[in-house]
């Protein structure tokens, strides 16, 4: 509880104590005669915690008049409570005041245990930045630090830059980023973004980014803007209460005024002013629409806050609506459903051993950065002797030949087999596959894949569950690989070799083959990517190893990559929208029931504290529960 909750707890329970003495005092049986019997006296001393309790409200009254902003809840308060007073019920227009101020107690510790979760995350925010200078390690500003420079994080300390690592290994912390605990190990070479925390070595990092372009400003400002992108339903309340306010204060004058008139001049009754304006400021307090002006912004800014929590950062409330009603999810494949990482996954129709056919065929990429080339090295495992390798070639699209040890070895693709005139073999599994030829002999292939992400297909299985009707992929990979993944993975439609313009194509395809009502997704990572995320009912990006084009035209970004956390934003937007619809529905309901009651003089003021304050804090307490997003 901050300072300014407090002060309002400390005045909530003066009030109250106060309150409490002075209906002793006025009781007919306990009471002293000189305060209940004495009307002066007894205003000035039930005015003590009027004041106490509702200052404030009566101060932003006064300004909102003042600024010709006249019908808000302060208006409504105040109006309600004066006029009470006025009419001798004392108590009553305190208790309205009381309430009211409870019930704001309620919202301010929602707002911020909401804000709390938004500030965990903005703590990924740097203070400043080691470098070495004249050699020692100097704090400078991470505005400061230019591209290509060295900067060193020591254990404790948050990675303030995007980098690379030029020496060192540690553990980071990552969960503030993606919402997982589970550390990632670093070394030398290796890429780590801004926001990590350094749990043990010292690293110095070589930036490539500036810092308003790193990943921890991105996300900042990515989270800061969310507000500025209101829902329908946000919009709706805003609207609402701009045309609601005024006709509710109208009828209520209407209601103190016009059947006191008729009784008099048609019927020649007694006007009964006091009953009658009394219903008035009882309409008037039932009337408030604080909980729906609170309760439903809550809702949305609780429900953005725990999907931040969990590595799910939302753009806007707007996007959180839409992804509730998403149909069709639509997927790239590579990046996104597999690592990107291409990896040696068989040898085949090999004469040699599958050791030392992987040996050759890595001793002849070893001056290659290809990725194929990178996953040969890699799979080979031992040091690679680069004296033993000469007379290098890269035949641009086709391979690479050299001599490994005085033998002309051959490694790529069908291309560079048929350019040899060598006779080579099929594959029949699914895959890169790679050639190999040794003295103009054929040696046999090795099968490179891109491995599929560990959650990937347990992520099928958990859209499907969270109502999604029909997933997509579309790919410019090779279309029996693109049958392969979509078969292993249970996806319902595979579209293959596609540009860029042709996945634009396909999902305003799929956009106008859909129901009205009916959203569709697009999950993508790479540069490629844009158009199609920009293009969807809402965009999905994977941010931990996404493009900055792919991140920028995305409206939710997946911090840490997983496509598990979809169906999880899913089921997050479908909570928070639920409770949104829960609270309007309640608040209406109850405030129409109450305020016929109201003008029919059934209810009272004590009906008309519950019908304001009471539906507000219920209403709040049900917006918390969007923040609950764990174990969704």
């Amino acid at each position: 509880m901050n300072k300014k909750q407090k002060k309002v707890l400390a005045r909530i329970v003066i009030s109250v104590f106060l309150l409490i003495i002075l209906e002793i005092l006025t009781s007919e049986k306990i009471g002293l005669p000189v305060v209940s019997d004495n009307g002066a006296i007894r205003l000035i001393l039930y005015l003590i915690p009027y004041f106490v309790i509702g200052y404030d409200i009566l101060k932003k009254a006064i300004r909102g008049i003042m600024n010709h902003q006249v019908f808000d809840e302060n208006f409504l308060m105040a109006v309600a409570t004066i006029g009470a007073i006025l009419q001798g019920k004392y108590a009553e227009g305190i208790a309205v005041m009381l309430f009211y101020q409870i019930g704001e107690l309620f919202q301010s510790y929602a707002v911020g245990k909401s804000r709390r979760n938004i500030s965990d995350l903005m703590d990924i925010r740097p203070d400043y930045a080691n470098m070495e200078i004249g050699g020692e390690l100097e704090q400078v500003d991470p505005d400061e630090v230019e591209i290509g420079s060295v900067i060193v994080v020591q254990p404790g300390e948050k990675i303030p830059i995007d980098g690379i690592v030029m020496e060192g290994n540690a553990t980071l912390n990552t969960s503030a980023l993606t919402g997982e605990s589970l550390p990632r190990e670093v070394s030398t070479g290796d890429e780590v973004i801004s926001g990590c925390i350094d749990m043990t070595g010292v690293l110095k990092i070589r930036t490539t980014r500036e810092f308003g372009e790193s990943t921890v400003s991105k996300i900042l400002e990515l989270v800061e803007n969310s507000s500025f992108h209101k829902a329908r339903s946000e919009n709706f309340i805003s609207k609402f209460a701009k045309y609601y306010t005024p006709i509710v204060c109208y009828s209520a004058l209407a209601l103190a005024v016009l059947p006191p008139l008729v009784r008099l001049l048609l019927f020649g009754l007694s006007p009964e002013w006091g009953g009658w304006v009394y219903r008035a400021l009882t309409f008037l307090v039932i009337s408030c629409p604080c909980a729906l002006v609170i309760s439903i912004p809550l809702s949305f800014f609780a429900g953005i806050g725990g999907a931040s929590k969990e590595g799910i950062l939302v753009k806007g409330s707007n996007y959180l609506e839409t992804l509730s009603q998403t149909r069709y999810i639509v997927f790239d494949k590579t990046g996104t459903l597999t690592q990107g990482v291409f990896e040696v996954s068989g040898i085949h129709h090999n004469k040699l051993e599958d050791a030392k056919l992987l040996e050759y065929a890595a001793l002849a990429e070893s001056f290659s950065n290809h990725p194929i080339s990178k996953s040969l090295k890699k799979a080979y495992g031992k040091a690679i002797d680069q004296s033993r390798v000469t007379d290098v070639e890269e035949i641009s699209g086709n391979g690479v030949t050299a001599k490994v040890d005085g033998v002309v070895v051959a490694v790529g693709n069908e291309k560079l087999m048929q350019r040899l005139n060598v006779a080579y073999q099929d594959c029949q599994h699914v895959g890169t596959v790679v050639h190999i030829a040794m003295d103009g002999t054929y040696a046999g292939h090795i099968l490179i894949s891109d491995l599929l992400k560990p959650h990937a297909k347990e992520a099928m299985n958990a859209l499907t569950k969270a109502g999604v009707t029909n997933t997509v992929m579309l790919t410019g990979d090779r279309s029996n690989v693109a049958e392969q993944v979509a078969k292993e993975l249970g996806i319902s439609e595979v579209y293959s070799e596609l540009l860029p313009a042709d996945k634009v194509s396909k999902v305003e395809q799929l956009l106008n083959s859909k129901r009205e009502k009916e959203k569709l997704a697009f999950v993508g990572d790479g540069i490629n990517d844009a158009p199609v995320l920009s293009r969807a009912d809402v965009g999905i990006a994977m941010g931990a190893l996404g493009s900055d084009a792919a991140i920028e035209a995305a409206d939710i970004v997946l911090m840490d990559d997983d496509p598990l956390k979809i169906a999880k934003a899913i089921r997050i937007s479908r909570k928070c929208i639920r409770i949104v619809y829960e609270n309007i529905y309640f608040a209406i309901g109850i405030k129409i029931l109450c305020l016929i009651l109201g003008a029919l003089g059934i209810a009272n003021m004590w009906l008309a504290i519950f019908a304001d304050v009471g539906v507000m804090v219920l209403a709040v307490l049900n917006a918390i529960r969007a923040l609950a997003v764990k174990n969704l």
